[in-house]
């Protein structure tokens, strides 16, 4: 058996740029960890509703459904490295702005910084989540995608550790409440900027609709298809170089791909939101001291990153639609346990979840994405847009949960995983 490789395509080694590429995972990993850490801090200390807290996770993915069609436009005309360039200065601008902002003490104004930054993020994973699966054969992409997203994976951890500092705050003078978020937002857009400057100077292929076309098999160039294919080959759906030639939304594994990422990031977005009440919840055993809750939700992020960089391995030998099937039975197998309030078994049971949630994004964005050729751009769009459930679910979550109480409300993502698992069985095959 011919050994795959990862990077090299056509004659042409794509390591660096892929390294290139990867950091920015790295970047947008660091927001969403220290995001997701805030809700509790924000319910001590300005006295929210669990379900009013959410609305960070609102502002933040909220953003994604609002930007996703734009950058995916901005793409298609001025190309891949402009976009994240465009996505890293959104980023930056959002994250100083909520550094300035901050001693006005609003946490709607830090709303409408948080819209900024998902803004920018929404940008930077348009451009970065399809170009990973182009920089290499296209037999190889779901691994491709994966492996990129474990540096995503490694900056959740280093996200709730960021947001130590902030819960570090204990004042409750009026005036002073907020101010344990300007050092962290600050350094993040002083980073962030630094990076756009550097990307300015790289020099990054720039995957055309053609290249696209020509990686999934299309067009005439000299590198498009094997010698040994066929024309009957190329039509073969399973052919991994197969492109469609129906409009996108006539995709059936596209649409269904679109639903099952949007009920993805719904479900991680509430288990991400609300691990720090689950530990700290007053009706929960072992119950532990909020100040302590980014530990848990860090080691929860160190989880979610070795599932995603073991995923990334097994797919070598494991078929990844095989491996999305197992993860998603797990997971709706193990948050009935996180309900049952089993003391440490039920908290052994949430980091599980983290594990088994790992690989479902990038397998899901890679399976969906798979024979759209030039759609490819607009497709990873709406993909990215998808990721607007994130808004929508926390604030349901937490709503159940203010009502029947924290433990109740992880049976909300349930149904979720159960769309995910029937997509890994039979909605991402690819229909002629």
């Amino acid at each position: 058996m011919k050994k795959q490789s990862l990077f090299v395509k056509d004659g042409i080694n794509y390591a660096a740029p892929f390294a290139a590429i990867s950091s920015l995972f790295f970047l947008w990993g660091v927001a969403h960890g220290l995001l997701d850490t805030l809700d509790k801090n924000f319910q001590d200390m300005l006295h929210l509703k669990k379900w009013q807290s959410s609305f960070i996770q609102f502002s933040l993915y909220g953003a994604y459904f609002g930007m996703a069609i734009p950058a995916g436009l901005f793409m298609k005309k001025y190309g891949y490295k402009k976009g994240v360039i465009f996505g890293l200065l959104l980023f930056a601008f959002g994250a100083l702005l909520a550094a300035a902002t901050a001693p006005a003490q609003s946490f709607v104004l830090f709303l409408l910084c948080l819209l900024i930054i998902g803004s920018g993020l929404t940008t930077l994973e348009t451009a970065a989540n399809p170009y990973t699966t182009k920089l290499g054969p296209p037999e190889t992409a779901e691994r491709r995608i994966n492996f990129s997203q474990s540096f995503n994976g490694l900056a959740w951890v280093v996200g709730p550790l960021i947001a130590l500092y902030v819960y570090g705050n204990q004042s409750h003078v009026e005036g002073e409440k907020m101010m344990s978020i300007v050092l962290p937002f600050a350094l993040i857009g002083l980073a962030v900027l630094l990076v756009a400057f550097i990307f300015m100077r790289l020099k990054l292929p720039e995957i055309t609709e053609e290249d696209e076309l020509a990686a999934h098999g299309g067009g005439h160039g000299i590198s498009a298809v094997p010698a040994a294919e066929t024309d009957a080959d190329i039509n073969d759906p399973s052919n991994p170089r197969y492109v469609s030639k129906k409009p996108l939304w006539q995709n059936r594994h596209f649409k269904l791909g679109f639903i099952a990422q949007a009920c993805y990031v719904a479900a991680q977005t509430g288990v991400f939101s609300y691990l720090i009440n689950f530990v700290t919840d007053h009706d929960m055993h072992p119950r532990f001291d909020v100040k302590y809750g980014p530990y848990f939700l860090s080691i929860g992020f160190a989880l979610f990153m070795i599932g995603r960089i073991s995923g990334s391995a097994m797919m070598k030998y494991v078929k990844p639609t095989k491996l999305l099937a197992l993860y998603a039975l797990a997971v709706s197998v193990l948050l009935p346990i996180v309900s049952a309030k089993l003391g440490w078994t039920s908290l052994i049971a949430l980091y599980g979840v983290f594990f088994f949630m790992s690989i479902m994004f990038p397998t899901i964005f890679a399976l969906a994405i798979k024979g759209l050729g030039t759609k490819t751009k607009q497709g990873a769009s709406f993909l990215v847009m998808a990721v607007a459930g994130g808004a929508v679910f926390p604030p349901i979550m937490g709503l159940v949960a203010d009502t029947y109480g924290m433990a109740a409300g992880f049976l909300v993502p349930i149904p979720l995983f159960l769309f995910i698992l029937y997509y890994a069985i039979k909605g991402y095959k690819v229909l002629a």
